[in-house]
């Protein structure tokens, strides 16, 4: 089985890349964020593989980190999704929107992608939300469990309504309860709706 791929790139074609690897040429298809974010013919590139064996077909499928492939291989434990889908999933969404769309339930997020029809993302967003948070990646962690809570209705009325108000200042669902989890480390105990949103907006101010 091959587990990665390090060479330099040799073509980018509209769903691959050929990477050449001492002189051996491997077509690994790829999504489209993956793609978009190669280095051009010659440079080095490395790629985390996903190997699929069947009986009359080898393919080999390349993804920019490890948590990528992670979440490759778990959307196709959900009914209708396949290896096709998933990719175009994953050439849609970064890892991080992924989870967060999963852990909010925002079936419409997940359904920009190409052949994701309500449905599947439906069940996506349903059948995920328990593993979100363990393929959400590092950087994504500390504001999954708030997410999720929000997702469920479960958040407190001074989270809920900072969320909203920075929601409405522009901000996406995403970035607001990101800024405010980060927000209530330093908020003490049983913060104002009005401190979170000074915090909130001095974290995304930040980025």
């Amino acid at each position: 089985m091959i587990g990665k791929l390090k060479g330099t790139v040799d073509e980018i074609g509209e769903d691959h890349v050929v990477i050449d690897v001492h002189g051996v040429g491997y077509v690994a298809h790829c999504g489209a964020r993956t793609l978009g974010a190669l280095p051009g013919p010659g440079e080095a590139v490395t790629l985390f593989i996903e190997t699929y064996v069947r009986e009359d077909m080898l393919r080999l499928y390349g993804f920019a980190s490890e948590i990528e492939r992670a979440w490759f291989r778990l959307l196709q434990n959900v009914q209708g999704v396949g290896s096709k889908v998933a990719l175009a999933i994953l050439g849609t969404l970064s890892t991080g929107e992924l989870a967060s769309a999963i852990a909010l339930q925002d079936k419409a997020m997940v359904s920009r992608a190409p052949g994701v029809g309500p449905k599947v993302a439906a069940r996506i967003v349903i059948e995920l939300k328990d593993k979100a948070p363990a393929f959400a990646g590092a950087q994504d962690a500390p504001s999954m469990g708030l997410k999720r809570n929000l997702g469920d209705g479960l958040a407190p009325a001074a989270i809920t309504d900072a969320v909203s108000a920075l929601t409405n200042l522009g901000y996406s669902r995403e970035q607001a309860a990101t800024a405010v989890s980060a927000a209530l480390k330093g908020a003490g105990e049983d913060p104002s709706s009005a401190t979170l949103i000074r915090l909130g907006l001095r974290e995304l101010s930040r980025g």
